[in-house]
């Protein structure tokens, strides 16, 4: 008999690609310290692989110890650049200056998802998608900032790939789904063999 799902993510863009794939979900956000966790495991010297492995079940071990029977779904994304990580930015001074030092480079976008059940994690995947900017103008940079701010300042990099951010990449190899933020090819996969969805 299929388990309840629970997705631990207030993203919008994660709920909308659950929905449009027909699959039965609620929806509990988890609070946690994410940039505590993250300094706490970069002072421990974990990779950006890691960090976002780590903070993904995080999430969903917060929320399965509550609903121990539901499979819960914790999702995670994290920018490398140069072997750092970007964080999602706090003003448009910092979405232009990120933007500014991914421009005419390449950058990996790291998305993890963690399924956890009765309160132990069960599942876990890491979709990477290496993505190239192109080496668009100042002048470009400054009014896409402004255009798109209300929305890029909840995306890590500064841009969404399903908005006005497409026109920023001159190559993107990997996983569209990757690239929004949950590996869904590989997650379906995983909850039609255990029988969690109708096949």
């Amino acid at each position: 008999m299929p388990r309840p799902i629970i997705l631990a993510s207030g993203s919008n863009i994660r709920q909308a690609l659950l929905n449009n794939a027909h699959v039965p979900f609620d929806v509990v956000v988890p609070r946690i310290d994410e940039e505590s966790i993250k300094a706490a495991l970069l002072q421990e010297g974990a990779s950006p692989r890691d960090v976002s492995d780590a903070l993904a079940e995080h999430k969903s071990l917060k929320i399965s110890k509550k609903y121990r029977d539901a499979l819960v779904i914790g999702c995670d994304q994290v920018l490398e650049h140069d072997g750092e990580i970007l964080s999602k930015p706090n003003c448009p001074e910092t979405a232009r200056a990120q933007l500014a030092r991914l421009r005419g480079e390449r950058h990996r976008l790291l998305s993890a998802v963690v399924i956890c059940h009765q309160a132990s994690p069960i599942w876990r995947h890491i979709g990477q998608v290496r993505l190239e900017m192109r080496a668009f103008s100042d002048a470009y940079l400054d009014e896409y900032v402004e255009r798109n701010w209300d929305s890029i300042r909840h995306a890590v990099g500064a841009y969404k790939l399903e908005e006005e951010g497409v026109r920023l990449f001159s190559r993107i190899d990997g996983d569209y789904f990757s690239v929004l933020g949950l590996p869904l090819l590989e997650l379906l996969a995983y909850l039609n063999a255990s029988g969690d969805l109708e096949t």
